[in-house]
């Protein structure tokens, strides 16, 4: 080619550049979005590597995602790097290498801090077209917020917060609740079926409100389960025993095949943190007088494990609940009681 025509050429590249790379972003975005999610074309972040952020990121690790993590305390992350995750020093810096950014943090100010910063948070640093998938339990009112503002990034978001504890994060079993764009949604398929089944809810918001509606339930069968083993101890039964026994009929449940023989044997580590549990209650009756609805047995179980907080015990699980109706009776679930 001459050489005047090789530079009117190059011209013409440099003007389609100036004057199209938004355009051409926007396209390639939705090339990318067109494409299944797999390991070859996706890299992940995730921000908080807890109780529950450990379990669930070695899944992804072992299903061959690049995952780059951030968590407040380093060393919490260690085990996922020595599996081969990468650590970036903010969740911005997190975002700007990855195309979905999940965060499982404890409270929704830690989860504006992390995602909407406009400084250090994810979405300052997510490029278009990135996804950002909140699993918190959160407030349904941020959920939209940080929906809206995603949008403006010609981002996408979606609360997904979760149900199972511990065990569910380990074995891969948990139940997901997620908001948002419905088409978003089930293309996050292939990543949510390595964490557990998803329910699509509906739009923003909606995952949050069903998780509280999750917790509602959870509250109220916790005081049951610990009522129940408070009593057949004083009747003089074999606690272990009845658990097994109820464990098939009607009063059998997940929070009895979780916690039950846990009770028994002291152990009270956290699956889920009374903390945590509080404030999801906390925020489930604020979200009761929004609506101007009465829910008196979850009212009760919030003022329950408040009274754990107050004992100092707010780093212990939820099956620590057992500890006030002990108290209240002035009697205890010794471990000689469990069955063999």
């Amino acid at each position: 080619m001459p050489l005047p025509l090789l530079l009117l050429h190059l011209r013409s590249i440099q003007y389609f550049t100036r004057h199209h790379s938004h355009s051409l972003r926007h396209f390639m975005a939705s090339a990318t979005a067109s494409e299944p999610i797999s390991p070859s074309n996706t890299r992940l972040g995730w921000i908080g590597t807890g109780v529950m952020g450990q379990s669930m990121c070695a899944h992804l690790i072992r299903a061959g995602y690049t995952l780059t993590v951030f968590n407040r305390t380093p060393s919490k992350a260690q085990p996922l790097l020595d599996m081969g995750a990468h650590q970036a020093q903010s969740p911005q810096a997190l975002a700007s290498q990855s195309d979905v950014v999940f965060s499982i943090v404890g409270y929704p100010s830690d989860v504006r801090s992390v995602l909407l910063d406009s400084t250090s948070g994810a979405l300052s640093g997510l490029r278009p077209g990135g996804i950002l998938v909140d699993m918190t339990t959160s407030e349904p009112s941020l959920a939209v917020e940080i929906a809206a503002a995603a949008a403006e990034k010609n981002c996408h978001s979606v609360d997904a917060p979760v149900s199972g504890g511990d065990r569910g994060a380990k074995n891969g079993t948990l139940a997901i609740f997620a908001g948002g764009d419905k088409g978003t949604v089930l293309r996050l398929g292939p990543l949510f079926s390595l964490l557990g089944k998803v329910n699509y809810m509906g739009g923003s918001g909606k995952g949050q409100f069903a998780k509280l509606a999750n917790q509602i339930t959870i509250a109220s069968t916790m005081v049951g389960l610990v009522e129940g083993m408070v009593y057949a101890h004083k009747a003089g039964l074999d606690v272990g025993l009845w658990l097994d026994a109820i464990s098939t009929g009607a009063a059998g449940s997940k929070s009895l095949d979780l916690y039950g023989q846990r009770i028994l044997k002291r152990d009270l580590d956290p699956g889920f943190y009374v903390n945590h549990f509080v404030k999801d209650l906390g925020i489930c009756l604020k979200e009761c007088q929004n609506m101007g609805i009465a829910l008196p047995g979850l009212a009760l179980a919030q003022q329950l494990y408040v009274s754990l907080k107050a004992h100092g015990e707010g780093n212990l699980g939820t099956q620590a609940l057992i500890l006030v109706l002990e108290r209240l009776n002035n009697v205890s679930l010794a471990p000689a009681a469990s069955s063999s």
